[in-house]
Formats: C-alpha cells, structure tokens, sequence
C-alpha cells in the first residue's frame, strides 16, 4: 500500500505506555488528608495527586508509564496518520457531495486497556469505536494477532481503521441510532441487526478504498487480497471454530467470513455507498 506520501491526519490521541486499571476514586476528604500526611513526612503531593486523579482507569500506582515508543512519529503511527488522512479526505468528500459536512473522529493509540466516554475497555476486546465521544481506540498488537489468524499486510491494517470509520459513519449519519431503536424494540433482533451494522462498517471501509486508490493510487497488487483475508480471518465462524467452539450463526455478532468478504468487496468495487444498504 502507497501510503508514506498522503496527508497524516492530526486527530491522533497517543495514550501508548500508559497503564490503567480499574482503580477505585478516592473521596474528597480523604484525598486531602492522605495529601497533608504525604506532605508531613517529606514526599512529593503532585505523585499522590496524579495518582488520585484517575480513579477509574487510572495509572496503576508504581507501573511505569514510558513504555511508550521514544519517537512520537514512529513508522507505526506515521502509518496510521496516513489511513486517518486518507479517510478524512474521501468522506470528505463523499459527504460535500450531498452539501453536508464530515466531523472528522479522533484515533486514539492505547496499550493493554483505556478509558473511553464508553466504558472501561482492554485490548482483549480488539478495536472499537466508541460513539460518545466519537473516538475509534486501537491497541496495535491486534494486528500481530490479525497476522497470525491470516490477516497480514499494511491494507489488511487499514481496513480495520477503515471499518471503524465505518462505525463513526453510521453515527454521524443517524444509522446506528435507529438500529439501537429497533433493537431495543425487538431484542430477538438484537444480534442479527449487529451483523447487519458489522457489515455495513466493512462495505463503507471498501468505498472508502476504492476513492482512496482513484484519488492516489495508494493500492498495490496483493492489497485487496489483503483486505478480504483479514476479513474472513475475523469472521464469527473462524473464530469460533479457532476457539474450538460449534459454529452458531445465532450467536453471530459480525458476520460469517464469507459475509465479511463479500461486502468489504463490494464497497471497493462499486465506491458506491449506496450499495452498502445490508439492511434492505
């Protein structure tokens, strides 16, 4: 994938090296007390205070906190600035072309597990998007597991920031409320209207591939191979039988392998949001 010479995107939150936990808030007067006792005995109140600021999903007191890549623009995030680019630039466009305006989300690097407007979350959990505060979150080490499960490349890569754009799609545009409405109406339609909005966030990563490539040619052979095997590597029905589970399309929450391909390729085929309606 061409991707060293495109525009980095500045919506980058870079949290890597910090570590949290699920710490418990300290009250008001007892922060006050611990800081007077902090001071008595000749010790720095700033560590205690950074300490109690947390609460939830604050440092974990004595860990380290600079493991952090030395260089703020290491090839990892100068990569993923680019795809953040390159989206921003096509749904910019796509969205000026029905006189509306795209609100950019921010990307947020994490280790291990982070805080977000949507809860507490670890990297067990791979990527997500959180439409609170409108942040995708991503712990890079997912994509040594994508590689391991099949999944390797830099456009395997960028298809998962581009299926989480896909999340933020559906928000801004009212999509995701309206399957919330319907899901709360009808709970037995729950995991089936998750495939359908899983789905729906690989066809837009697709469109947002294909005006990528027309704007910049930034596809190489082999990327799209790269991008619908990484597709199928996270399909609920590889991963279940990788779990040594039966395979229950019931209980699918994304889609089947061969759902995940066949709509993360129609997007890069046709560039066409319109046919990414998986819910007629």
């Amino acid at each position: 994938m061409r991707w060293k010479n495109s525009r980095q995107s500045t919506n980058i939150e870079d949290r890597r090296g910090q570590r949290l936990s699920r710490g418990t808030r300290v009250g008001g007067g007892a922060s006050l007390l611990i800081i007077v006792v902090v001071l008595l005995l000749g010790g720095d109140p700033a560590q205690i205070l950074q300490l109690l600021a947390g609460g939830s999903g604050s440092p974990v007191p004595g860990s380290s906190q600079s493991s952090a890549p030395a260089a703020s623009d290491d090839e990892m995030r100068q990569f993923l600035a680019s795809v953040l680019g390159m989206t921003e630039d096509v749904w910019q466009e796509i969205f000026a072309q029905s006189d509306a305006r795209y609100r950019a989300p921010t990307l947020v690097l994490f280790t291990d597990a982070v805080q977000s407007a949507c809860g507490f979350n670890q990297a067990a959990s791979g990527p997500f998007y959180c439409p609170a505060d409108e942040k995708l979150y991503l712990d890079t080490s997912f994509f040594d597991e994508l590689a391991g499960m099949g999944g390797a490349g830099d456009f395997a890569q960028a298809y998962v920031i581009g299926h989480e754009v896909g999340h933020h799609i559906q928000t801004i545009t009212g999509i995701s409320r309206q399957v919330r409405q319907r899901q709360q109406a009808d709970s037995r339609q729950a995991n089936a209207l998750q495939v359908r909005m899983e789905l729906q966030a690989d066809c837009y990563a697709g469109v947002w591939a294909y005006h990528a490539n027309r704007r910049a040619r930034v596809l190489e052979p082999g990327d799209v191979s790269e991008g619908l095997a990484a597709a199928a590597a996270i399909g609920d029905d590889r991963l279940q039988r990788r779990a040594g589970r039966t395979v229950s399309p019931e209980s699918f929450t994304h889609g089947s392998s061969a759902e995940r391909q066949s709509w993360l390729e129609r997007g890069i085929r046709t560039g066409d949001v319109a046919e990414c309606n998986t819910f007629d």
